[in-house]
């Protein structure tokens, strides 16, 4: 029993032998090297900002409040969409302008570029200052927010002064209205009335419709021309009261008083002489007898 126990441990024992041999004959293996991340593309270099040419300010962006209408251009829908005009709407229906825009830009190819006053630019005016116009003067006030062309932002700085409007001619001197620009603003001038150009309402190939802040008053309705009083009948001089019968009635009977006078006078001298010539001559007869 012994020898088979002694026997039994040195196969133990030769087995954990032959395994450890077998492990330090392994050659040693080296650790993975740790992973490379792949290198980043080089950023590519920063553009600079494109410069506007000198002297020249960049055009500016128009976007419109109100899209483009599919349809019958409406300048009563667009503006009742845009809100805040309602003053100005109702003044374009009461004086029939709203009507006859609808026409032309509908029935013709005709233009039109449109200021719109707000409702608070109207309530920023003196009381009953709307309400005591005509309705001639209503319907000029509404006529001279009105151009008979369309102009774009960009355009405004190619008008002419004075701008003609629906109000009336300017070559005439009557309702002078004054665009000027400075770089991307647009200022209107009316003599009694100084505002900006605001945003863009609406705008297509033949409307452009703008907001103003305040109410363009004319001249010609708010400050009229005082009318030329006629001139006064020439009165004549004390040297013409002198003239003869046919530049006076009054001349001619003074005239004829005096050669009724003229002969008078030398009719009775006619008559003094021929009776001093009969007592001449009766004196002489006497004396021959």
């Amino acid at each position: 029993m012994a020898k088979q126990a002694l026997f039994s441990y040195s196969i133990i024992l030769l087995v954990f032998l032959f395994q450890g041999i077998t492990t330090l004959a392994q050659p040693a293996t080296a650790p993975a090297p740790p992973a490379i991340a792949p290198a980043k593309p080089p950023s590519p270099a920063a553009t600079p900002p494109v410069q506007p040419a000198k002297g020249l300010a960049p055009a500016p962006v128009q976007s419109s409040l109100v899209p483009v209408q599919k349809g019958p251009t409406d300048i009563v829908k667009i503006l009742t969409k845009a809100h805040g005009y309602s003053v100005f709407v109702r003044l374009l229906k009461n004086t029939g302008v709203a009507a006859q825009l609808f026409d032309q830009l509908n029935n013709s190819n005709n233009a039109f570029t449109i200021f719109a006053p707000t409702d608070a630019a109207f309530s920023s005016l003196k009381p009953g200052t709307i309400n005591s116009l005509s309705d001639l003067q209503k319907t000029q006030l509404i006529q001279f927010h009105i151009l008979n062309n369309l102009v774009s932002l960009s355009n405004f700085q190619t008008l002419s002064n004075p701008v003609p409007t629906e109000a009336g001619d300017t070559s005439a001197g009557e309702f002078p209205l004054n665009v000027t620009t400075a770089g991307n603003q647009v200022n209107i001038s009316t003599g009694l009335v100084n505002t900006t150009l605001g945003g863009t309402i609406y705008l297509d190939n033949q409307l452009a419709i703008y907001q103003v802040d305040k109410v363009l008053l004319p001249l010609d309705i708010f400050v009229p021309k005082p009318k030329v009083a006629a001139a006064p009948a020439p009165t004549l001089s004390n040297s013409n009261t002198t003239g003869t019968a046919a530049d006076s009635p009054s001349g001619g009977t003074t005239a004829a008083a005096k050669v009724d006078a003229s002969s008078a006078v030398r009719l009775s001298k006619y008559e003094m002489l021929l009776s001093i010539g009969v007592a001449v001559f009766a004196f002489f007869a006497t004396k021959g007898t």
